[in-house]
């Protein structure tokens, strides 16, 4: 009998990854540690980049295989610089997994929005600054968020001064989350990189960030998720079939499921906003002047 949902593609179907390095960055819960045990099973050692190290350290031990924990605070461009600064030796992958969700206004030690500023400028000086290291693939989680009531980057003010909701600024970073792997992956074609660039999503999952949400957001995504959500491990999936797959640069990845809210991973599509590659190159121009980060490949370089 054929498989069903999940069952079609699970982590125990991860190829033999001994030997690489994979940093997953909020690694001490939710889908990242999930994510981080599966690959430590599969024979990688595990960076578990997380902005506590007391948690990390905790969830490290309750992995198998090679793990090491490293801080990183993906709101303070300080601690993505000095994470970066201290790594030596290759990045075979790199995920961008950590996230936070639908917070009540709130800002980043920099002065930027805290979800935009977390998911995608921290992700994104991350991923420049540690790309001479990697040699395989990025991958990015984002969300079907980036639909949300036809969700644009609000180049005129990314932080929403004037316009603020939780859901509106999760949206926009959801969605600059995949405008930044489409960039990201035609300035590594253009540079003659083989490194990959791609995106996953992992549909309805029960995850810690519905902790960080307002009480009544919180009490409704709560019931959501009690009703209707699948867990961890197969909200990772996604993830995993992005990291273990040979497929294409700039594919996006979530459960074939309808509405792609669970089932077994799959390459989908993406809204339309998310697919323009000017905004896309809008986009990257903004977060190198906000950041201070730039792409550090030249055309023609190869790692």
């Amino acid at each position: 009998m054929a498989e069903k949902s999940t069952n079609a593609w699970n982590a125990s179907r991860l190829p033999d990854v001994d030997g690489r390095t994979v940093v997953v960055t909020g690694a001490n819960s939710g889908i990242g540690r999930t994510a981080a045990d599966a690959l430590a099973r599969a024979g990688a050692h595990v960076v578990l980049a997380v902005r506590d190290l007391e948690r990390g350290r905790a969830a490290a031990a309750a992995l198998p295989g090679s793990t090491e924990v490293r801080r990183l605070d993906l709101a303070d461009l300080s601690s993505v610089r000095e994470f970066a600064a201290g790594w030596n030796g290759p990045v075979h992958v790199l995920v961008n997994n950590a996230g936070v969700m639908m917070l009540p206004r709130q800002r980043t030690a920099d002065g930027f929005e805290m979800q935009f500023g977390t998911n995608h400028l921290g992700h994104f000086a991350l991923t420049n600054l540690l790309l001479p290291h990697v040699v395989d693939r990025v991958v990015t989680v984002s969300s079907n968020a980036h639909r949300w009531g036809g969700a644009t980057i609000e180049f005129d003010d990314l932080d929403l001064t004037d316009r603020y909701t939780p859901r509106r600024a999760y949206a926009q970073s959801k969605l600059a989350n995949l405008l930044f792997t489409l960039e990201l992956q035609r300035r590594l074609t253009e540079a003659g990189s083989p490194v990959r660039a791609l995106a996953a999503h992992p549909g309805y999952a029960s995850t810690n960030l519905t902790g960080h949400m307002t009480r009544l957001t919180g009490l409704v995504a709560a019931l959501g998720d009690r009703l209707f959500a699948q867990d961890d491990r197969a909200g990772a999936l996604p993830t995993l079939y992005a990291v273990g797959q040979d497929l294409p640069g700039g594919s996006y990845v979530g459960p074939g499921g309808p509405a792609e809210m669970r089932g077994a991973p799959t390459l989908v599509g993406r809204s339309r906003a998310a697919s323009d590659p000017d905004t896309a190159r809008r986009l990257w121009d903004v977060s190198e002047e906000l950041t201070g980060v730039r792409f550090p490949l030249t055309e023609g370089a190869r790692l």
